[in-house]
């Protein structure tokens, strides 16, 4: 069984058991999570589409790590004007292990 999710502006594929990066949820390691946003649910032969949600359809998880992800750089730089600009950054995550699909 699997579900489409909804979370932080993005959606997620989920199955029972794998572990899910998204963006920061509030918690500590251990707290438990849920994510009431499902948009579809899916077994081997029968899906089903929300309009725009399944009604009663729930995933559950628990929060494995509160962590950043890699650095990234920007630079800007306009020719022959002396502008250069060098940032970083580093986009928080919450990685949560999925444990149940309720349909």
């Amino acid at each position: 069984m699997y579900a489409i999710v909804e979370t932080g502006g993005k959606q997620y594929k989920t199955q029972p058991g794998e572990v899910l990066r998204v963006e920061k949820l509030p918690g500590n390691v251990g707290d438990p999570v849920a994510f009431d946003k499902v948009l579809m649910l899916g077994t081997e032969d029968e899906v089903r589409v929300g309009s725009p949600l399944v009604d009663g359809a729930r995933v559950t998880g628990r929060i494995i790590n509160q962590d950043k992800g890699r650095k990234i750089v920007v630079f800007k730089f306009k020719r022959r004007k002396r502008y250069r600009l060098k940032k970083g950054h580093r986009q928080l995550f919450t990685a949560v292990q999925i444990d149940a699909i309720e349909a």
